[in-house]
């Protein structure tokens, strides 16, 4: 099995082609590939396989822990730049069919090969009640991104304890929740964001949460349309279409390197 990987903002993925749907994508395989240590490591895996009417393609994400998961924004910017290089489709724009609905990626190749630019049409935020994180918070919010957030905004992230809050608060959701602690940026109108991602733990990155938290801090007046978004790994920037329109996250994609795998090596099927 040859896989891709690549990291948008520090997010990375390993991406296997599947257009002759040969590859048994199950739990354990997935589980298998993203463990750092034992396999080659990686916040989640993606299976591309054929798409119909307007997608071009299809994207199958598993998380680290094997679970399935509804939608990525780095994910799939991370799958344009697969799916640019294996020559299923021209760098543009495409569609992409996702658990989540059909979504919409525009890939842009950068000066360099390995690395590019992608944005994605991630539909509507959708907001959910306001909450009691129990942390300090300013306040806190449910938000459905075609996946579960909550947003946690404070005065400033130094002391936050993520490994403790992110799965207390995840847990509180059924099927658990990615869950961003958020806190104004040092120029005004952008944001500071730090996550928990259901199934994975810590990562450097969360498009979807980038999103998420844009989007409910909008609702609060706390930033405008256009919203820069500071993940540990690197720098998201979300556009918030006015009179409901869709929500589009842009920002770095890059090619890691290539890998060929035989499942019985990582205990997968032997």
């Amino acid at each position: 099995m040859r896989l891709t990987k690549h990291q948008g903002a520090g997010n990375d993925f390993l991406v296997v082609v599947d257009l002759d749907g040969e590859v048994d994508f199950g739990a354990p395989l997935a589980r298998a590939l993203a463990d750092r240590h034992r396999g080659i490591g990686a916040d989640g895996v993606i299976r591309i396989t054929p798409g119909s009417g307007p997608a071009a393609v299809t994207m199958e994400l598993r998380n680290a822990d094997g679970s399935l998961a509804e939608m990525s924004g780095n994910g799939i910017r991370c799958l344009a730049q697969a799916a640019v290089q294996a020559g299923i489709v021209p760098p543009g724009e495409f569609g992409v069919a996702t658990a989540a609905g059909l979504r919409t990626v525009r890939f842009l190749p950068g000066d360099r090969p390995h690395l590019a630019s992608a944005s994605v049409d991630m539909g509507l935020a959708v907001l959910g009640a306001d909450l009691a994180a129990g942390v300090g918070e300013v306040w806190a919010r449910s938000v459905d991104m075609g996946n579960p957030h909550l947003v946690v905004f404070v005065e400033t992230l130094d002391g936050v304890e993520l490994d403790r809050v992110g799965p207390e608060l995840s847990g509180t959701v059924p099927g658990g929740a990615n869950v961003e602690v958020v806190a104004p940026g040092p120029v005004p109108g952008s944001l500071d964001l730090v996550v928990w991602e259901r199934g994975v733990g810590r990562t450097l990155a969360c498009g979807t949460g980038t999103c998420a938290a844009a989007a409910a801090a909008h609702a609060r007046g706390a930033v405008g349309e256009c919203v820069a978004v500071a993940n540990p790994g690197g720098l998201l920037t979300v556009e918030l279409g006015s009179d409901g329109a869709g929500i589009r996250l842009t920002g770095p994609v890059a090619y890691v390197g290539s890998v060929e795998v035989t499942p019985a090596d990582l205990g997968v099927g032997a």
